[in-house]
């Protein structure tokens, strides 16, 4: 860790507790100071998904002249690896490590996966545009070439994340693990905003080389805060080390998860999850074109919706963590937070008939602040479901369905709108006809979320027990 970070940090650190959110998450055992440090895994993964997600989109289109539906799949590439966040998470708890170490091999190959991916990616673009020196470049060379730039980022990205956040579990006392999750995700917020200002500035002028810098910039820049972030965090523990050496019987992927899926209402929770992300997500790329199309927003009024949903998560998490920290059931918590959706959705959707910009920023809030909500409440229950041993599996579990519902909620819901679209009866409202199919259907989606989620609010979901030993059925 260099001289000019750790004073950062420690500077940070001896801000007053009350003008921090999640200052909370401080123990005597886990520092605010090391806990900031450790969060910055999380700005190195917010940075990522800013670059692939906004920067990235924009240039291959307009700049570079990609075509669009090339660039969709691109970007969809590194949901590939979303549904094996499980395994991930599953091989961190069982590594055998001659240190001890579980979490940090894996955080330090996710890594290299990351940095491998931007560090091809600038040239691999460049190919696939047949732009300048790259024209007459056989086709499938810039195809290629991009797929595997996308898909290393996209397998390092979920490898850091959930791998990251169960060293933050395994650190944090079970009392603060509300506050540690709410920080992580707080500073993934934090890295998004900050690199999506940083990247606008750089890519103001573009031209390729300027690409090149920028993309392996962010690559350096990822191997630099991970590195700093995981730096002497897991200690080492020798006596552990001998334990796993001697234990030849670990149960296989298939038996720990079967365990995991036969624990309390397990599956139950993972439904909510899906349900309940794909509420949220629908809309993610549909609020701005339906301000502007429907309520006559300018582009800079739409733009400021991203971070009014934004702002709306921000509170949620800072909420939720306040209040799960001091014993609350984080299954109510996520109900509520299901709850806070649908009045939020249903003021976007009234926004049209009542042409009212306000309505439609109200409403565009409360989905925000019901999705903190509903996200911290099903990350921390997941987490308390799974014994100790198999935090990694359980935040894998979550992980992969919360990555891969959001992926399919979001291609959904522009399917959908352009589908109606093409109907007969596709202009019954106007031009609000398409959103109000999508916004209807995440109601409902969150709607049964809600009836999925009842019967959890009256059982004791979390679960204290031993994993079960290879060859053996897991317990009834």
């Amino acid at each position: 860790m260099n001289r000019f970070s750790k004073m950062a940090v420690q500077r940070l650190a001896t801000v007053a507790p009350r003008f921090l959110p999640f200052a909370e998450a401080a123990s005597d055992d886990l520092p605010l100071s090391r806990l900031l440090r450790l969060s910055l895994f999380q700005v190195s993964v917010g940075m990522a998904l800013v670059l692939l997600v906004g920067t990235l989109n924009r240039v291959m289109i307009v700049e570079l002249g990609v075509p669009a539906s090339l660039v969709g799949i691109m970007i969809s590439l590194p949901l590939v690896f979303a549904p094996f966040r499980a395994m991930i998470g599953y091989k961190s708890d069982t590594h055998k490590s001659a240190l001890g170490w579980r979490r940090v091999p894996y955080i330090w190959k996710g890594t290299l996966l990351q940095w491998g991916g931007f560090a091809i990616m600038p040239f691999a673009l460049i190919v696939l545009s047949g732009q300048g020196s790259a024209e007459g470049a056989p086709v499938w060379l810039g195809q290629a070439s991009a797929a595997l730039a996308f898909l290393l980022v996209g397998a390092g990205v979920h490898t850091v994340q959930t791998v990251g956040l169960a060293l933050a579990t395994d650190l944090a006392p079970r009392d603060q693990q509300p506050n540690v999750v709410g920080l992580m995700y707080v500073m993934m917020l934090v890295g998004m905003i900050i690199s999506a200002m940083v990247f606008g500035i750089l890519l103001e002028n573009f031209y390729h080389a300027k690409l090149i810098k920028v993309i392996q910039g962010a690559a350096l820049v990822t191997l630099v805060l991970n590195v700093i972030a995981v730096w002497k965090q897991e200690p080492r523990n020798r006596a552990r080390a001998l334990a796993q050496q001697a234990r030849d019987n670990d149960p296989s992927f298939t038996e720990a998860w079967r365990h995991f899926a036969s624990g309390p209402n397990a599956m139950r929770l993972l439904w909510v999850i899906g349900l309940g992300t794909m509420g949220f997500g629908m809309a993610d790329v549909l609020l701005e074109p339906y301000g502007g199309q429907v309520l006559g927003l300018s582009v800079a009024a739409t733009t400021k919706l991203t971070a009014t949903l934004a702002g709306g998560s921000l509170v949620g998490f800072a909420l939720a963590s306040r209040v799960l920290s001091r014993g609350a059931d984080p299954v109510a918590m996520a109900a509520w937070g299901a709850a806070a959706g649908l009045p939020g959705f249903a003021a976007i959707t009234f926004s049209a008939t009542l042409q009212s910009p306000e309505i439609f920023v109200l409403g565009t809030l409360a989905a925000g602040f019901g999705a903190g909500l509903f996200g911290h409440g099903t990350l921390t229950a997941t987490m308390r479901s799974a014994p100790k041993e198999r935090v990694g599996l359980a935040l894998g579990a979550w992980g992969a369905v919360q990555a891969t519902g959001a992926g399919i909620a979001i291609a959904l819901g522009g399917i959908l709108r352009d589908v109606v679209m093409t109907l007969p009866a596709g202009d019954t409202f106007g031009a609000a006809t398409p959103y109000f199919v999508v916004f209807s259907l995440e109601f409902l989606m969150l709607a049964l979320a809600l009836i999925v989620v009842v019967p959890l609010l009256s059982k004791h979901i979390y679960a204290d027990v031993r994993p079960p030993q290879a060859g053996r059925p897991p317990a009834e």
